[in-house]
């Protein structure tokens, strides 16, 4: 068993309040829950109105189609044009 994990640090750079933050953040996380079936929270910087970090897991057989997953999952992320990202920490456990 491989599980995959994937922490990512976001910047909402036109953001002006923690409300539309949650909203942006909402609809990533969902997005991202219904399209690749990913766990995915907000994990830090939850009071930083323009920032974030999220992560996400993947469990799966093979470390090929974990990481395969995961790197589908950052790049719809950056292909929203919600939020940019900043940095990215990846790590895959093997079982």
């Amino acid at each position: 068993m491989v599980v995959g994990v994937a922490k990512l640090s976001l910047r909402i750079p036109e953001n002006h309040s923690l409300k539309g933050k949650r909203r942006v953040m909402k609809r990533i996380c969902e997005r991202l829950r219904h399209r690749f079936n990913v766990a995915v929270a907000e994990i830090d910087s939850q009071d930083l109105w323009q920032a974030s970090e999220i992560g996400i897991t993947a469990v799966g057989n093979e470390q090929g189609y974990v990481n395969s997953k995961l790197d589908k999952a950052i790049n719809f992320v950056d292909d929203l044009h919600l939020a940019d990202i900043v940095d990215v920490q990846l790590e895959l456990i093997h079982f």
